[in-house]
């Protein structure tokens, strides 16, 4: 076995991985025999600073399928081909277990005079016995007038939870979540608050945050550096919400039924592009532009729960940000920046670990300036 992984480490080096990893396809080997040679052969690519996996991403409602070679792995999730992402080095981790949710336990409830019951930290997860948690019940007016973006109290329908419900995707990307009572449980733990607050949906709320960069050009074109860091310095278009008055990425909710591409592309043509009020004129050359960029390859930063202020214990935010780069400067720079949606003003930014963001956009800013060895 150890001579079969010298072998293997060995022509991986020498940049024969794909042949290899071709005489092994794990379509046509065993299971155990598979995981075995998939295991060690990312150990390979690790070991040697490769590029572990780039993802051509499909959205299906079916289980993950992988194809692997010596530079990139296949995936495909929930729906129809429509754009194409690469990850590379580590995912970032915004929460975990082991470190509970902050921002999800906030004092007071946003757009409301709710105070949250207070959560410390140890009885933030299920698993603590706590016979003395009394949460707040709170479920925004806008919601309970039943727009269509809302689900209906539970109790009056009997929505498919964990499952593709219809149109609504009520999945999370962590897994299986507990159900009690009727009512979807968050997989974060608790947050002081029961009932859907903002949010429409129980249980998973699904959003999408396109994160667009270019360069800092000088006026000559030349990349401009930190003065400090000494690396280029990346820009990203932010927007500043109207509901919170942060700064942050562009970005929404994914509507019944919509492919995430899709959603990625509207959000940010919408929220920082102001499409809807443009003119007709106009909108021909702007979706040539938007198009082309958003066809390209981006860089998935992150894809599962969200630490979110509107969080509850029955309804979460979930999103899949993806960062889409304008190497040249010559797509959407050139493209006047107009707020418009959900957007009170936007404008291009320097990524920078000072400039506060909202929610957890600090953590995708931060991932796409590594990738692209810029400062942070």
């Amino acid at each position: 076995m150890r001579a079969c992984f010298c072998l293997q480490t060995l022509l991986l080096h020498r940049g024969l991985g794909s042949l290899l990893i071709h005489f092994f396809d794990p379509g046509m080997i065993h299971l155990s025999l598979r995981r075995f040679w998939i295991g060690h052969i990312r150990l390979a690519l690790a070991l040697f600073g490769l590029p572990r996996h780039i993802c051509a991403v499909e959205v299906r409602p079916s289980a993950i399928s992988y194809s692997l070679d010596n530079r990139y792995r296949a995936c495909q999730f929930y729906s129809t081909p429509k754009y194409h992402c690469y990850t590379t080095g580590h995912p970032i981790i915004m929460t975990s277990s082991g470190v509970p949710h902050v921002k999800s336990r906030c004092p007071q409830y946003p757009g409301s005079q709710v105070k949250r019951f207070p959560v410390p930290d140890d009885k933030v997860q299920w698993s603590q016995n706590w016979p003395e948690y009394s949460p707040v019940s709170h479920t925004n007016p806008a919601v309970t007038k039943k727009p269509k973006w809302a689900d209906p109290e539970i109790g009056t329908f009997s929505p498919k939870f964990n499952a593709l419900d219809g149109d609504v995707d009520r999945r999370s990307f962590e897994g299986n979540y507990r159900v009690e009572s009727g009512k979807p449980l968050n997989p974060r733990g608790r947050t002081g608050v029961t009932g859907r607050g903002l949010l429409g949906r129980w249980g998973p709320n699904h959003a999408a945050d396109p994160i667009v960069t270019r360069w800092k050009v000088d006026a000559k074109g030349a990349k401009m550096t930190h003065a400090v860091s000494k690396r280029p310095i990346l820009q990203f278009v932010s927007i500043k919400r109207k509901d919170c008055g942060e700064w942050a990425v562009p970005g929404g909710m994914v509507d019944p039924g919509e492919q995430i591409s899709l959603t990625l592309q509207r959000e940010f043509s919408e929220e920082a592009l102001n499409s809807l009020e443009i003119s007709p004129s106009d909108k021909t050359g702007l979706h040539e532009r938007i198009t082309k960029l958003f066809s390209s390859a981006g860089l998935e930063v992150y894809k599962g729960y969200v630490d979110d202020p509107r969080n509850t214990d029955n309804a979460w935010m979930e999103t899949v940000a993806v960062s889409f780069h304008d190497e040249s400067g010559n797509s959407v720079s050139e493209l006047p920046l107009q707020a418009g949606d959900d957007a009170g003003q936007v404008q291009w930014v320097d990524v920078d670990s000072s400039f506060p963001l909202y929610a957890s956009h600090s953590s995708f800013l931060e991932r796409v300036a590594k990738e692209r060895k810029a400062h942070w």
